[in-house]
């Protein structure tokens, strides 16, 4: 047991590793599938592959007859462009709220219980209050998407912030720093990195906010393609909706961090 602890995988040991609970899940799924296929060949609960490569095809590569669009990727850019903004929005937010608060005792005292009040209240709840005050459109579900993630990137940063040694601060200012020097040169650099594992961590519940805000009100978008689909009972289009929303998400974890990682190297390093 001693040896587990310090046992490192090796890269493809570890991919592998990785890789065998997706197959495994993979394969339950088929079992299951074909089961429920023997017995009804009509049955919508567990599609087989074929129908599911079907429906992603005609979502994908098929103009729909109403519009003249294809869905998938109007409802892929349409999701996008709500989730990069609310995002965007609130990581400027939380990146402004968590260097003051974090650094200066003033604007902690002053702000700290506002922001600790907006990370409890469950954003979903002011869902119908954004409705009513931003209207049916764009604008309500990107507010959501920021209200529900700029809290709590903030709190990380300021937790960041405060984690910063003293010693460098006070070379600082014995170096002649002023207080905004020390904002840019000193804590600013070191909160970026934080900042994108923040922006990651948060994604998660980014896409949550996105997909409600989009089942309730919205004409396109995945949220809105699934929550449609699901009063046909079409699982063969809910299931791949599902999978490429797992597979964006995944990819811009990934985007994250790799740009974090080249812009700042040493941060990883430790």
């Amino acid at each position: 047991m001693r040896k587990m602890i310090n046992y490192q995988p090796v890269p493809m040991a570890r991919f592998m590793m990785g890789f065998l609970p997706l197959l495994a899940l993979l394969l339950v799924y088929l079992m299951a599938s074909d089961a429920r296929l023997s017995l009804n060949a009509a049955d919508k609960l567990l599609p087989g592959f074929n129908a599911m490569g079907e429906a992603v095809y005609r979502m994908a590569f098929e103009a729909s007859p109403r519009t003249g669009e294809y869905l998938l990727w109007a409802d892929t850019l349409a999701s996008l462009l709500r989730l990069a903004m609310g995002v965007a929005i609130g990581a400027m937010l939380a990146l402004v709220f968590g260097l003051f608060c974090g650094a200066l005792p003033v604007f902690r005292a002053f702000l700290s219980p506002l922001i600790t009040l907006f990370a409890l209240v469950p954003p979903l709840a002011v869902l119908p209050i954004l409705f009513i005050c931003f209207g049916l459109g764009e604008v309500s579900k990107v507010v959501l998407i920021v209200i529900g993630t700029t809290p709590m990137i903030t709190r990380d940063l300021m937790l960041q912030v405060q984690t910063i040694p003293r010693e460098q601060l006070v070379k600082a200012q014995t170096l002649g720093g002023h207080s905004a020097q020390i904002l840019w040169r000193v804590i600013l650099p070191q909160l970026m990195p934080r900042l994108f594992d923040a922006v990651r961590l948060s994604l998660s519940s980014a896409w949550l906010f996105l997909i409600a805000a989009e089942a309730i009100a919205a004409t396109e978008g995945l949220g809105y393609r699934i929550f449609l689909m699901r009063r046909y009972l079409a699982m063969d289009v809910i299931l791949p909706y599902v999978a490429w929303i797992t597979l964006l998400a995944f990819a811009l974890d990934l985007l994250l961090r790799l740009i974090s990682r080249h812009c700042w190297p040493w941060y990883y390093a430790k």
